[in-house]
């Protein structure tokens, strides 16, 4: 990479502390130097405190001590407004676009002056669109736009409000390589051109080869920096965790045996979401990867066969009982199903921790199971923050108090405590350290290992291939090639994925 430019910082951080009336130390003494026209990698584990630093600079925190600098003049943001109209932009993981409108509309919503001047907004929107070497319809309803093309607006949408800094929060969590791929190169596209990025990362590969220079946040504090060139993978894990631990620790689990009790049967599912006709079975102890690309299918076949697709049609049979087409039958069947939104699908946000993970079960905690008892549902919180590790000022915190990968850790203790005996997992880490992810991995394998069966939804090979015994390679909405886990690879998928070498079958039972 290029280096940093020189000269006065566009933004700089001096001492930053946060700390929350609740108690909770978030930042202790943080620095951040941001040059123009740089691309900078903010790193660490969750809840190491790179989200509240993120929102001292968007303005939505106010510091509790140190000095935030724009242009090497103090400044004290404290809404969200006064930083974007600095130019700070701010691209959150999930992106807040308003989905009724237009990618028009959209892009505008934030600049200055009045947005509704369809002729004079549209030459500007071209004129973004030749800035970033994109194309996308201006007339299309973001609701109907992929995960990709909505990055890929807010991105327009900060560029129209004349953001200098471009602060970007995991924005390839959810996205498909070739859609990455597209991010890359209008972030570089847009640094040649002066403009600077805080780069919010947990895939190291992505920090290493984007980014000029690195901070790595541990505990709240900072703990390394320097140039990118001068790290590897290897050492930036070590400096992030304070250990030595393995990005994903791929472990060539073996097939499962033949004679293990079929847990879960799917048989000619198929929905007008795009699911074609696809059957397989899942035995106890198993781990199954559904491998495939953004927009191949895979999340729909999980939502088929938990029943939240009603249009669905085919058999779903669940210890060889027929599940009826809705996830309280699902549920009642033993099926969990852990989703790839966990804001929106996974967690009630207004609910505290010990509500959230008693909420399933709740007739089980129940007096006559009826009345719900608090000393039952606060016992199980308190069993589920001790096996699973959740990080968290104590279970009365809201899910949005947690980090992500401790949130997820929260959707798992939903399911594991209940009658689940069937996890399906979309996407389980997205969006999560590397620390965490390895977490969330070891509790698929140790359910499989008592006696449960595990499907894993995920466009992230690698991170199949760390768990799976078997993979079903999804293309189209429908099975094209299975293979064992331990006889396969991350290239071969790929390809399969792609359609190369596609075996045409859609029956990998």
């Amino acid at each position: 990479m290029r280096a940093a430019m020189v000269g006065v910082p566009l933004l700089s951080l001096e001492g930053v502390g946060k700390a929350f009336p609740n108690g909770t130390v978030a930042l202790r003494d943080a620095r951040l130097t941001v040059r123009p026209g740089s691309v900078h990698g903010l790193v660490g584990a969750n809840g190491a405190g790179k989200s509240t630093l993120i929102k001292i600079i968007a303005g939505a925190h106010a510091p509790t001590s140190g000095t935030v600098r724009w242009k090497g003049e103090e400044v004290d943001w404290r809404t969200p407004g006064a930083a974007r109209r600095a130019g700070v932009a701010t691209i959150m993981q999930h992106v807040p676009l308003a989905p009724t409108l237009t990618v028009l509309e959209n892009v505008f919503l934030g600049a200055p002056g009045p947005w509704r001047l369809p002729r004079r907004r549209r030459a500007e929107f071209e004129r973004l669109l030749e800035r970033v070497n994109y194309g996308i319809d201006p007339d299309a309803e973001v609701a109907g736009l992929a995960i990709g093309e909505r990055q890929m607006v807010a991105v327009l949408q900060a560029l129209a409000t004349g953001a200098e800094l471009v602060v970007m929060d995991e924005p390839t969590a959810s996205l498909a390589e070739g859609e990455r791929q597209v991010v890359f190169d209008v972030v570089r596209r847009l640094s040649a051109q002066g403009t600077a990025f805080l780069y919010v990362s947990h895939f190291l590969d992505e920090v290493l080869s984007l980014t000029d220079h690195v901070t790595v946040l541990r505990d709240g504090t900072v703990v390394d920096e320097g140039e990118t060139a001068g790290y590897d993978e290897d050492r930036l894990v070590q400096v992030i965790v304070g250990r030595d631990l393995l990005a994903v620790e791929r472990r060539h689990a073996g097939p499962v045996d033949p004679s293990a009790p079929v847990l879960l049967s799917v048989r000619g599912l198929s929905s007008p979401a795009g699911v074609r006709d696809v059957t397989f079975e899942a035995r106890a102890g198993e781990v199954i990867g559904l491998a495939g690309l953004l927009g191949s299918g895979r999340s729909e076949i999980l939502h088929a066969v938990y029943g939240a697709d009603p249009r669905a049609s085919g058999e779903v049979l669940a210890g060889g009982r027929q599940v009826r087409r809705t996830p309280r039958d699902a549920v009642a069947a033993g099926m969990a199903l852990v989703p790839e939104d966990r804001a929106a699908q996974g967690l009630v946000n207004t609910f505290p921790i010990w509500q959230n993970i008693s909420l399933p079960d709740l007739a089980s905690l129940s007096a006559g199971r009826a009345l719900p008892r608090t000393s039952a549902e606060t016992e199980r919180a308190g069993r589920a923050i001790a096996d699973l590790g959740i990080v968290c000022p104590g279970m009365e915190a809201l899910p949005t108090q947690l980090s992500g990968g401790n949130a997820q850790k929260v959707v798992f203790g939903k399911w594991l405590y209940g009658g689940a005996r069937v996890f399906m997992l979309d996407e389980p880490t997205a969006g999560v350290d590397v620390g965490a992810k390895a977490d969330i991995l070891e509790l698929v394998r140790a359910f499989a290992a008592g006696g449960g069966a595990v499907l894993v939804a995920s466009s992230e090979f690698e991170e199949i291939l760390a768990v799976a015994t078997r993979v079903l390679v999804v293309r189209e909405g429908r099975i094209v090639a299975e293979r064992p886990a331990h006889e396969t690879s991350e290239e071969e998928l790929l390809m399969l994925a792609n359609g190369f070498g596609e075996e045409g079958a859609s029956d990998a039972a």
